[in-house]
């Protein structure tokens, strides 16, 4: 699969292999049992994200890795939305820090909405 991430006018193309899901799904569980307590979002304290929240909270992580040249948790953490949020084909992260207006967008074009 790939997922195209969008940060501002650039597009990073992110290919994940099943080596990645396979390798990943205990970080994935993590990643999730860490937002099981609730999360920041901004300005906003979400208690019990959804899994579009979910997604948008990686989606700022994943910002992160991207801009620091960490290819290894870029690609981990590509692989959160193949195995959490499959219809998932790109992201448009929002610049602003506000991570609620990051946009997810399927394979059939439709954004994802929280």
């Amino acid at each position: 699969m790939q997922l195209d991430v969008y940060i501002g006018d650039r597009m990073y193309p992110i290919e994940v292999t099943q080596q990645t899901l396979d390798l990943g799904k205990e970080f994935y569980d993590k990643i999730d049992q860490d937002m099981d307590g609730g999360w920041r979002m901004g300005p906003e304290y979400i208690e019990s994200p959804d899994r579009i929240q979910r997604g948008q909270i990686v989606a700022s992580r994943l910002l992160v890795a991207i801009e620091t040249g960490n290819e290894m948790m870029t690609r981990a953490l590509a692989g959160y939305f193949a195995s959490r949020l499959p219809e998932v084909r790109s992201i448009n992260i929002n610049l602003e820090g506000e991570a609620l207006n990051t946009d997810l967008v399927t394979d059939t074009g439709e954004s994802l909405q929280a």
